[in-house]
């Protein structure tokens, strides 16, 4: 039997603003929209790796919060879980440095604008909901294709 791989992703919160960040690589994902995180690694807890994983692609400081429920199957042998986190205080601005070339604080009603990586879509719907935000939870069919324009990835003055 295969072990299992965790991959960890983080909706990252501004207020009721969710960070989401577009692939880079590798080309079969390059474009599309995900909740930033990456593998847990040998001796670390989900937490752990969420945390690092979020320093090394977006160079931040981050508190995680707490999972979201849900597990999600990628490709065998991963699964997807999802932390709600938040930047903190001291923390710089989200910068896309690996994976990604491109960041967005989507608000409630830009979430489903982006063309969300498949496996993301029910991690998205899950944080949302437990946000509070559930009224955002569910696209119409076929939201997740849409591009909006561009918004710089910046946190609100006073903001944590």
């Amino acid at each position: 039997m295969t072990e299992r791989i965790v991959v960890v992703a983080a909706a990252l919160y501004d207020g009721d603003r969710l960070l989401a960040a577009r692939r880079s690589a590798p080309a079969e994902l390059a474009g599309r929209w995900e909740l930033p995180g990456g593998k847990v690694e040998r001796g670390e807890s989900p937490e752990q790796a969420l945390s690092r994983e979020l320093h090394e692609e977006l160079g931040v400081a981050a508190e995680v919060v707490e999972r979201v429920p849900g597990e999600w199957p990628l490709k065998p042998p991963y699964v997807l879980q999802a932390y709600r986190a938040r930047l903190l205080p001291d923390s710089p601005d989200p910068r896309p440095l690996q994976d990604h070339d491109e960041l967005r604080w989507l608000t409630p009603e830009q979430i489903w604008d982006v063309r969300w990586l498949d496996q993301d879509v029910p991690a998205v719907r899950e944080a949302l909901r437990g946000a509070g935000l559930s009224r955002c939870a569910a696209p119409s069919r076929g939201a997740t294709s849409r591009e909006a324009p561009a918004a710089a990835p910046q946190r609100s003055p006073g903001s944590s």
